[in-house]
């Protein structure tokens, strides 16, 4: 059991409690136990894409959390909340709403290289202290803003109308690279509008190489851990390195990366590979110069 399991994280469901569910299913179908957990928090009010790595797939999961997401979301203008979604309490009002055009105009402002401030209610660190719990116990957070990039950004449906131009809330796909808030992109798009809003839907819908194509249902789980079918569910260790070219081994090179030598003479572009023996994963490793290093090994 080392691979992936793709959770369709539902509504009010934390990560952590997403890894439970699957140590559990582990427990209950009497598989053993194995290291497992995630990769990519998912805020309880967020569904969408969770992958959940088993075994030596953990050690990828560092991998997923600095890869590019997909996220679906609806801001919802008039109102803007101190955590920025629907959990929040109303900290500002507005009664401006956007026509279809005028948000048509203001994306590209958000496409591309961007600063943004994240959100107060976030697992960022202030002084050693996570910025929620700074934030819940009323205390003044600010956060600098940091580079992100928002690769691409787009409407995917006209959301509801006010009248017939204006706007109550809009429906948008974000391509986002690692640090990304969906829910400040959400507040920044409002005020450029000259309004607020707030996030009140957020799906994820790719992380990584994983997409809502091969995620599963906590009940598809519960159901493959009785009936002892959860192999049938594990995406392979390798889906995780869907971007990495494949290096194939002899044998005697397999040995060597195993107890952590460099293999010298191998006509490689520099760059990482996952290197393994037929099938069997060995390593993630980085060639340079004709020189194999290990990156990451696997105990398989």
């Amino acid at each position: 059991m080392h691979g992936w399991i793709i959770l369709d994280k539902p509504l009010g469901l934390g990560s952590t409690q997403g890894v439970s569910a699957v140590k559990r299913a582990l427990r209950d179908g009497k598989y053993g136990k194995f290291k497992v957990g995630h990769g990519g928090t998912l805020d309880p009010l967020a569904t969408g894409v969770l992958p959940i790595a088993i075994g030596e797939a953990t050690k990828l999961a560092g991998r997923m959390l600095d890869s590019d997401k997909v996220y679906d979301f609806t801001v919802t203008f008039g109102v803007e909340t101190d955590t920025l979604d629907l959990e929040g309490k109303a900290i500002a009002t507005s009664d401006v709403r956007p026509t279809l055009a005028q948000v048509e105009a203001v994306l590209p402002r958000f496409t591309g290289p961007i600063e943004q401030v994240p959100p107060a209610y976030s697992a960022l660190k202030v002084d050693g202290e996570r910025a929620y719990d700074l934030a819940r116990a009323g205390e003044e957070v600010k956060l600098a803003s940091r580079a992100v990039t928002i690769h691409a950004l787009d409407l995917i449906g006209s959301g509801q109308f006010v009248d017939r131009d204006v706007l109550e809330d809009i429906d948008l796909r974000a391509h986002v690279s690692k640090g990304t808030y969906i829910r400040s992109l959400a507040r920044d798009i409002a005020r450029a509008l000259g309004t607020v809003g707030h996030v009140t839907m957020l799906r994820r819908v790719k992380a990584g190489p994983f997409t809502l194509d091969s995620a599963i249902s906590l009940d598809k789980l519960g159901e493959a851990a009785k009936g002892r079918t959860l192999e049938q569910l594990l995406l392979p260790l390798r889906a995780g390195l869907d971007d990495i070219p494949a290096l194939s081994l002899t044998p005697d090179q397999a040995g060597l990366l195993r107890q952590g030598q460099v293999l010298a003479g191998i006509a490689k572009e520099d760059g990482q590979y996952f290197a393994c023996l037929e099938e069997s994963p060995i390593a993630l490793v980085e060639a340079l110069s004709g020189h194999i290093r290990v990156v990451r090994g696997f105990n398989i």
